[in-house]
């Protein structure tokens, strides 16, 4: 099988070189018929697991559009000329620069919604081996996006790279990202988001050590339709106040809540790690718990740490 698509391939390369010659009746070349017999031959690659050979094929495809002006064409054999990279994981860097740089000429051609969703195909694909590349691809495909006025899928975006700013550690950044994220919920009036977006900011925020941004996370959320008096408000204004009288059985309660527990992963893992300051780190253990026995013994607190899955930030 894999045998018959290569010759299939090679067969189709061949005709596409015939396409390419001129004569005394046939003065220039047919860069349309040459670009899509090297399409017939990529696929034919593809199928035979010939990745490598099948990248060189869209690149032909693409240069030839290109000679034929038909760019949106060659930007989407350039953008699968990238994606034949993808079964390597050393090849990956590859294979982003040959769809970033599809994205470049979907924009030039005039269709940034196609650029900014292969950047997010990009991101996707190099978020398990890379997050700071993954965070740039989703910040520019935001970026996207947001110029075209798709707040919906703009936000969804700037989502993903304050998650993924979150895992890095990288808290400064992930703080304005998500300042960015909830104005842009406010704009499309998605009110019950714009709260989600102030709990993680106060995580965020105590995680930074500073308690006087996070207050004012959630004094200008006071703003917001529905937010006062809220669950949201209610745990923010709880958490807040155990943090500043360092009570860590508080601040427990509130971060172990399920509210909080069944956030978005990255999120729920900084509440649970969320200590006050002087505190010792010591955490409350289960409530009453019969003494003399080790059936009474504190409930494992550790077991929470694969639970926060399917979260709501």
């Amino acid at each position: 099988m894999a045998a018959q698509k290569i010759n299939e391939a090679h067969e189709h390369i061949a005709k596409a070189e015939k396409c390419l010659k001129t004569s005394l009746t046939k003065w220039k070349p047919d860069y349309d018929s040459a670009a899509s017999e090297y399409a017939k031959a990529a696929v034919c690659f593809k199928n035979a697991k010939q990745y490598e050979q099948a990248k060189d094929a869209y690149l032909k495809e693409a240069e030839y559009h290109t000679e034929n002006k038909t760019l949106f064409h060659a930007a989407k054999a350039i953008e699968q000329a990238g994606m034949m990279m993808k079964v390597s994981q050393k090849k990956m860097p590859e294979a982003i620069q040959y769809i970033e740089k599809a994205c470049m000429m979907y924009m030039e051609n005039g269709t940034p919604d196609t650029a900014a969703m292969a950047l997010d195909r990009a991101g996707k694909l190099i978020e398990p081996i890379n997050l700071e590349k993954a965070v740039d691809l989703y910040q520019k495909a935001a970026g996207v996006f947001e110029n075209e006025d798709r707040l919906r899928q703009a936000v969804e975006l700037l989502g993903k790279a304050s998650r993924l700013l979150v895992r890095l550690k990288r808290l400064d950044e992930a703080a304005v990202a998500l300042q960015k994220e909830k104005n842009m919920y406010k704009e499309i009036e998605n009110f019950p988001m714009c709260f989600k977006k102030t709990t993680a900011q106060v995580l965020i925020h105590l995680h930074r050590g500073d308690f006087v941004a996070a207050d004012k996370c959630v004094r200008e959320s006071y703003s917001l339709p529905g937010y006062s008096g809220s669950e949201d408000c209610v745990a923010m204004e709880t958490l807040l106040q155990g943090y500043d009288e360092q009570d860590e059985d508080q601040v427990y309660r509130v971060c172990n809540s399920p509210l909080l527990k069944y956030m978005d992963n990255d999120y729920a893992k900084l509440a649970i790690s969320l200590r006050v300051p002087g505190g010792g780190g010591k955490k409350k253990k289960a409530a009453a718990a019969p003494q003399g026995g080790a059936s009474g013994a504190p409930a494992a607190a550790d077991e929470e740490e694969d639970d926060y899955e399917g979260g709501l930030c």
